[in-house]
């Protein structure tokens, strides 16, 4: 049973990676790279410091991405041990690689973590607000979550599961910080 999963999941990430072009190498690096995104999180940052407590709301997505980053990075990985495709011997010579491979072990995704957190606490925050400006901010951090989740497969990285659960870990991070910041009278949405 486990063996069938695990060829599945061979299937599926070589499906996705092995789509590639000399022009999206260029551009699946860039967006994966970490110092890409510095003007969206100073925008952000900018955004946040115009609205009511941002030292609060500013704290409160830098405390999200930041445990989803220590979980992920120093408990997960170490913990369960999965090579990155990329290091993987059973596919290692199948997969497209751009970039540098990094650690070797894989299992959660710390960029899927870490962007999942960032959008799902920025969703927390402006959830109520019924602007357009925000709807909008909140949809392109969703898309911008998604795209930098799929580069990490594309760049040969992560496996579709590594990134499903670094999702799933920086959303639920976010949701529990959330809801135990307000719960503390520290109302960070709609403030």
């Amino acid at each position: 049973m486990i063996e069938t999963i695990k060829h599945a999941e061979y299937e599926w990430f070589l499906m996705l990676n092995n789509h590639h072009s000399p022009m999206l190498d260029t551009i699946m690096y860039w967006i994966s790279h970490r110092f890409t995104w510095i003007p969206l999180y100073i925008f952000l940052i900018f955004i946040l410091s115009k609205q009511k407590k941002p030292i609060q709301k500013i704290a409160f997505i830098i405390l999200s991405v930041g445990l989803s980053d220590r979980i992920t990075s120093g408990l997960m990985k170490p913990y369960f041990e999965r090579l990155r495709p990329c290091h993987d011997p059973a596919i290692s010579n199948l997969v497209h690689v751009v970039g540098n491979c990094g650690g070797n072990f894989g299992f959660v995704s710390s960029h899927a973590a870490n962007c999942f957190a960032l959008a799902i606490g920025c969703y927390l925050i402006y959830k109520t607000k019924n602007e357009r400006f925000y709807q909008v901010l909140t949809f392109f951090l969703f898309l911008w979550a998604i795209l930098v989740s799929y580069s990490r497969i594309y760049n040969g990285v992560h496996y579709p599961t590594d990134i499903l659960g670094g999702a799933i870990i920086g959303t639920i991070i976010s949701i529990f910080l959330f809801y135990f910041v307000n719960k503390f009278n520290q109302n960070l949405s709609n403030s």
